[in-house]
């Protein structure tokens, strides 16, 4: 009949590897999701989106009128000259 073998064993391996395989792409993924919702929707750009935050901040503070258009240009200007 079957005599002492593997019996079952023979399907953990590959069990084993899927599951391993499984994890892998859920952790990047999950990672990958995480960075492309930190850096406002660019994954490996974080300058770029930290710099569309700073701006938005700096249009939305000049159409409060907390600061002047003269000031808001000369901010806006530093800005972009820093994310290159």
């Amino acid at each position: 009949m079957g005599g002492p073998g593997f019996g079952f064993l023979f399907l953990l391996i590959p069990l084993f590897w899927i599951v391993v395989i499984a994890l892998f792409v859920g952790l990047g993924r999950r990672r990958w999701r995480r960075n492309w919702a930190m850096n406002g929707g660019h994954p490996g750009f974080a300058g770029w989106g930290a710099a569309r935050g700073a701006e938005s901040t700096l249009a939305e503070r000049f159409a409060n009128g907390d600061i002047d258009e003269k000031e808001y240009r000369a901010r806006l200007e530093v800005l972009r000259a820093n994310r290159q």
